[in-house]
């Protein structure tokens, strides 16, 4: 990685965080619960992917058309997350695939 692509990829987070902040108040606390959680769960491509940039265009809509973020979510964030992610492999699956297990083979 370059000093370049570090510089852009600064530049990016700082726009990205602009975007939460813009967000109406009761937005910008289910994005973070939500951001920790998917921290937490680990979907592979949770910093290559577009999942978290998808989410604020989603947000942004949702507060566009006046709507409240449970309206757009439901009232559990987790589940909500879930979903998101579902079919994503996690860095769970990815331990337990290199060490011969299957993902969902804990208890079996």
């Amino acid at each position: 990685m370059s000093i370049q692509d570090i510089i852009e990829g600064k530049k990016q987070w700082r726009a990205y965080v602009a975007r939460v902040k813009a967000l109406p108040p009761d937005y910008q606390i289910v994005y973070k619960e939500m951001q920790k959680y998917l921290f937490k769960v680990g979907p592979v491509g949770l910093s290559d992917g577009s999942l978290l940039p998808g989410t604020i265009d989603f947000f942004e809509e949702g507060a566009a058309a006046g709507k409240g973020v449970l309206e757009l979510i439901g009232t559990d964030v987790a589940a909500f997350c879930d979903d998101l992610i579902k079919d994503s492999p996690t860095y769970a699956d990815v331990y337990r695939e290199s060490i011969g297990g299957t993902p969902g083979a804990a208890g079996e």
